[in-house]
């Protein structure tokens, strides 16, 4: 089927070209696009028209026309004015809207075959026969981004991208759920990987243009065959999570950014529960005041430096040393050695993944 504003606008631009008024309805009569609300007195016609055998038919001061695909009828095109004159516009229109079935089904061929493809859902003989019946190149360097947005009943995510991607023959914008827009961009000869972050920095001021709130872009790395884009779509998805648990100040994430992250998040959680465990000798990281964790991240952003931390955190040195020297009496960890912090800072992060899947229990 035609969006209903494809239709609208497509009878509009043949009443300003013809000066005839035109109607559009599907298959059981139900008007889908007008440019006049002059087609009442049509209706009581169009069920007799839809039931006949005629591809076209005239009653009174209106001609009726069908559109077809593949034998099967879709809509029913009414034109009201002289017979001569709508005899003309209206084969022309029902040719054109002919030609946007064709389009649009071939587009809805490439978005079923790119949704399968994302979500690994084709063999490999299948993902090759289609491709190529689809006119779709098979090695070419392709990268998965998706982006999350906050869900708004007025604008639609997907609806924006597909205005902002355009009439691309190579870019495919689809969406595989309710909550991401997902976007294959297929480089040219002139586009580069390292444009990848610009144009996700052009998306995210688009969208936000556009109104959009919470906006966070992943993507994943770049592909060279057309059977691995499933795996770029799952590098960006697991970017898109990651992002959420350790990188939240951060609204455009890559996969090869995620560091220690990605390795943590892929720990079942009765290992880390006993890891938390080894680590804070059965205390609850959460018990740690808010003096103690502020104490911690300005250390560790600081790269473990006593000097640098104790001044922006306007505290005497020694006021800090004794905050370690409290932190290592508790936990049996210097911070002030770099494999006991770096133990230190993996147990952290290790919380936060497990506060995140909601299933931890000390």
């Amino acid at each position: 089927m035609i969006p209903s504003q494809v239709l609208q606008n497509t009878i509009e631009g043949i009443r300003d070209i013809s000066h005839l008024e035109i109607s559009v309805t599907d298959a059981d009569g139900h008007e889908v696009a007008s440019t006049a609300q002059v087609f009442g007195e049509a209706q009581a016609v169009t069920s007799d028209f839809i039931s006949s055998q005629a591809d076209s038919q005239s009653a009174g001061e209106f001609r009726f026309f069908k559109v077809f695909d593949e034998h099967q009828l879709e809509y029913i095109l009414i034109l009201k004015g002289g017979l001569e004159e709508t005899l003309l516009v209206g084969r022309l229109a029902a040719l054109q809207i002919s030609g946007l079935l064709v389009a649009f089904k071939e587009r809805y061929d490439r978005d079923s075959f790119m949704k399968n493809l994302l979500l690994d859902n084709l063999l490999l003989v299948d993902i090759y026969g289609r491709a190529k019946k689809l006119r779709i190149p098979l090695d070419a360097q392709r990268v998965v981004m998706i982006i999350e947005t906050v869900p708004d009943k007025e604008r639609n995510a997907l609806e924006s991208m597909q205005e902002f991607v355009g009439a691309s023959a190579t870019d495919f914008v689809t969406a595989v759920d309710e909550n991401n827009v997902v976007i294959v961009r297929t480089f040219g000869q002139n586009d580069k990987v390292t444009d990848i972050p610009k144009s996700a920095q052009a998306m995210e001021a688009y969208l936000t243009g556009e109104g959009f709130t919470g906006i966070c872009i992943a993507y994943g790395t770049v592909v060279n065959e057309i059977k691995e884009v499933s795996r770029s779509y799952k590098e960006a998805k697991m970017a898109l999570d990651v992002s959420k648990i350790f990188f939240e100040d951060h609204t455009i994430i890559a996969y090869n950014e995620l560091g220690i992250g990605r390795l943590i998040y892929q720990l079942p959680i009765p290992l880390c529960k006993m890891f938390i465990r080894e680590i804070f000798k059965g205390r609850n990281p959460d018990e740690f005041d808010e003096e103690t964790i502020t104490t911690i991240n300005k250390f560790f952003e600081n790269s473990l430096n006593v000097s640098e931390t104790s001044r922006q955190l306007f505290i005497h040195r020694n006021t800090l040393v004794y905050r370690l020297d409290k932190l290592q009496k508790s936990t049996g960890l210097d911070l002030r050695v770099f494999e006991d912090a770096i133990t230190f800072k993996i147990a952290l992060m290790v919380v936060k993944y497990m506060k995140y899947m909601e299933q931890y229990d000390y």
